[in-house]
């Protein structure tokens, strides 16, 4: 049975022809992916790295990862998302970059070992079974392999803003793109982590600015939160 929500697959190909406009629904991905961009680089610098983009919908941290020198694989299960990230990809002329439709945990049964960096972003909180997740990315990093995940933590602070705040009341986000009862504490991730054998080591949260309209990294995980994490070699 493959680990995923066919409502949530369906949700997003039918806005898969907006992922690549900035003015759109994604938005705030678009906002985002250059703070998380320059954090994994900073931590497993891309040059020449092989790295596997684990629900990369269009293609917004795949592409990107690809024009700072890495081989980049992009995998989803939302047939019409890759379509628009294999377009974006074919017209823009981004270098050594690849899509595939399959689940992560066949492609970790598949290529166990094989890649330098993991990257697993706003995913978590849209599957029926994470830390199966979290495990097929554990398996899929080579020894000394850096892992990154980001999500949205589960408290009523994260309710009121990623929520109501988001979705209702800035419309940052369609309504509906997040389910509370999905949302993952930093705790429970990080148990989820040390069971699939990877190593926790920078933890950042992601602030929002309504009045200057901008994302910034920072220690307070209380909403969304990213994981650095290495398989130990």
């Amino acid at each position: 049975m493959i680990n995923a929500d066919p409502q949530e697959l369906s949700k997003f190909s039918e806005l898969a022809h907006r992922w690549w406009d900035p003015d759109s629904e994604f938005r705030p991905l678009h906002e985002i992916n250059p703070l998380r961009l320059e954090w994994i680089n900073g931590l497993a610098p891309l040059a020449g790295r092989r790295v596997v983009d684990v629900g990369c919908g269009g293609g917004i941290l795949a592409d990107s990862m690809a024009r700072k020198g890495a081989q980049v694989l992009g995998i989803d299960l939302a047939s019409k998302a890759l379509k628009v990230a294999q377009l974006h990809a074919a017209e823009a002329g981004t270098p050594s970059i690849e899509y595939r439709e399959v689940a992560v945990e066949a492609l970790a049964e598949e290529k166990p070992g094989q890649f330098d960096t993991v990257t697993c972003m706003e995913m978590l909180e849209h599957v029926p079974d994470p830390f199966s997740v979290v495990r097929a990315c554990a398996a899929l990093v080579k020894p000394g392999g850096s892992v990154f995940f980001s999500t949205i933590n589960r408290n009523p602070k994260s309710f009121l803003f990623a929520i109501v705040g988001a979705e209702y009341m800035l419309k940052l986000l369609p309504r509906g793109t997040h389910e509370y009862a999905r949302f993952i504490r930093p705790s429970e991730l990080a148990q989820w982590c040390r069971d699939a054998g990877l190593s926790l080591g920078q933890t950042r949260g992601m602030e929002y600015n309504p009045l200057t309209r901008r994302y910034s990294l920072s220690a307070d995980v209380s909403v969304n939160y990213l994981f650095a994490c290495t398989k130990p070699a």
